[in-house]
């Protein structure tokens, strides 16, 4: 059966956001939406887009996982060598967007990129599953590779060797200057409050036609 593209759509109806309903900041606000969002029992929920750019404009986006978040900002961890990393390095900016469509929610979080501390990458580094340390040790994310098996075969190398953090691996922190909670509503006329961080350090909301 052929479908037409044109007519896939969903009604959006679950819930709403209003400015009653937002939190001071958007720390707080997403806080509670990943609470809502956890409870839903949502698969993968800390899965979210990476968008970053090189400086000539080139963007580039995939799908990371969430690790940590605080009032400093969206933590993940992988390459610092991979494209992403040289991306980063290049230009420390990026995007992140959770979209959790059980709830008809979606968040988008722009802001500065940094390095977490080399404290941060080990302690979460050792958390890890001996066979997940392994695959960051050894591969040479991004790069062009002969084949599968020379991938297998350094992984069964390292699997007699004590596997440490490579210091080529480690964490970011995104921290937020601008960011948007748009709430799915029925007729496509969906909530969106942005929260814009002023130069006092303090966050302004304002509504964002649909």
């Amino acid at each position: 059966m052929n479908i037409d593209i044109r007519d896939i759509r969903r009604n959006y109806s679950l819930k709403e956001f209003t400015e009653a309903d937002a939190a001071s900041n958007p720390i707080d606000q997403f806080t509670r939406w990943w609470q809502e969002a956890v409870d839903s029992a949502i698969d993968e929920v800390n899965a979210m887009t990476l968008a970053t750019a090189s400086t000539d404009g080139l963007p580039s986006a995939r799908i990371v996982l969430l690790k940590a978040f605080s009032h400093d900002g969206f933590v993940f961890f992988t390459n610092y060598e991979s494209f992403k990393g040289r991306q980063l390095a290049d230009n420390p900016k990026a995007c992140l967007v959770f979209f959790w469509k059980e709830l008809e929610r979606q968040v988008r979080i722009t802001g500065l990129v940094e390095k977490v501390s080399e404290f941060e990458s080990n302690e979460y580094f050792l958390s890890r599953p001996q066979e997940s340390r392994i695959g960051a040790a050894i591969s040479p994310q991004s790069r062009v590779i002969d084949n599968r098996e020379w991938l297998q075969e350094q992984f069964e190398k390292a699997r007699q060797q004590q596997v440490t953090r490579p210091s080529h691996w480690g964490g970011y922190r995104v921290r937020p200057i601008l960011v948007e909670f748009w709430q799915g509503r029925p007729g496509r006329l969906h909530d969106r409050l942005q929260y814009s961080l002023n130069d006092y350090g303090s966050w302004t909301i304002e509504r964002l036609a649909p």
